[in-house]
C-alpha cells in the first residue's frame, strides 16, 4: 500500500531578525528625539539644553552629557541634524563646568522666580510655587531675564568696542604726529650742510658787493681845472 507523501513543515519563522530592526528603530526614534529635544531648548539656558535643573552636582552634569552625547553622536545616527544638536550640548556642558559662567546663569534663574513672585504676590510658603505651571511660568520668565541680560551685555561690549576704538585712534594719531614730526627733524638735519652752504655763498656774495662800493668812493677825483 502506498503511503502519501507527508506535507513538508515549514520550520519555525526566526523573529530575531524582526526584533533587532524594532530595537534599531526604537533606539534611532530616542536618538531623534533627543536631537530635536536640544535644538529645541532655550540655548542661552545650559541646564535645559542638558535637559538638568539647576543646582545639580558637577558629577550629575558631566554624567549627563557623557550619556546624552553616547547617544546623539554624528558617528551613531544618521540624522542630519546631530552635528549642530551634539555641539550644541558641548557648548552647554562646558558652560556649567565654568563656575563663573554657572553663577551668572543661577543668579538670572534665581531673579526670574523672584520676579514671578514679586508680579504675583506670592511668598515662598505659597501653594502655587509647588506645581506644574509655576514651573512653566518660571522657564518663561527665565528665558526673558536670560534675552534682557544678552542684549544688555551686548550694549555695553558694543560702547566699550566703540569707546576702545575711539583710544585706539587717539593712539594712531599721536605716533602719527611723532613720527611727521621726527620726519620732519630728520629732513631738516638732512638739508643742513646744503642750507649751510647756500648762506656762506650769500654772505660771500654780499661782502664783494660792499668792497666793490668801497673802492668807487676810494677813487681818486680828478681836480677840476
Amino acid at each position: 500500500m502506498a503511503t502519501k507523501d507527508a506535507t513538508p513543515v515549514d520550520p519555525p519563522a526566526d523573529t530575531r531578525d524582526a526584533l533587532e530592526v524594532l530595537e534599531s528603530e526604537a533606539k534611532e526614534w530616542d536618538k531623534d528625539a533627543e536631537i530635536d529635544r536640544i535644538l529645541g531648548a532655550f540655548r542661552l539656558d545650559a541646564y535645559a539644553v542638558l535637559g538638568l535643573k539647576p543646582g545639580v552636582p558637577e558629577s550629575d552634569i558631566k554624567n549627563t552629557y557623557r550619556k546624552k552625547s553616547l547617544l546623539i553622536h554624528p558617528d551613531k545616527t544618521k540624522n542630519p541634524r546631530a552635528p549642530d544638536a551634539f555641539d550644541r550640548l558641548k557648548k552647554a556642558q562646558t558652560e556649567l563646568m565654568d563656575e563663573k559662567h554657572r553663577q551668572t546663569l543661577d543668579e538670572a534663574i534665581a531673579d526670574a522666580r523672584m520676579l514671578l513672585m514679586r508680579e504675583n504676590k506670592w511668598t515662598v510658603d505659597s501653594p502655587e510655587l509647588r506645581t506644574d505651571d509655576f514651573d512653566k511660568k518660571w522657564a518663561e520668565k527665565t528665558v526673558k531675564v536670560l534675552i534682557d541680560n544678552e542684549q544688555r551685555r551686548r550694549r555695553q561690549l558694543k560702547a566699550q568696542m566703540q569707546e576702545e576704538g575711539r583710544e585706539q585712534r587717539k593712539v594712531d594719531e599721536e605716533v602719527d604726529l611723532r613720527k611727521r614730526k621726527r620726519q620732519h627733524e630728520e629732513d631738516w638735519e638732512a638739508t643742513r650742510d646744503k642750507r649751510i652752504d647756500s648762506w656762506r655763498q650769500f654772505q660771500k656774495g654780499k661782502t664783494g658787493g660792499s668792497d666793490g662800493s668801497d673802492k668807487k668812493k676810494k677813487k681818486k677825483l680828478k681836480p677840476i681845472g
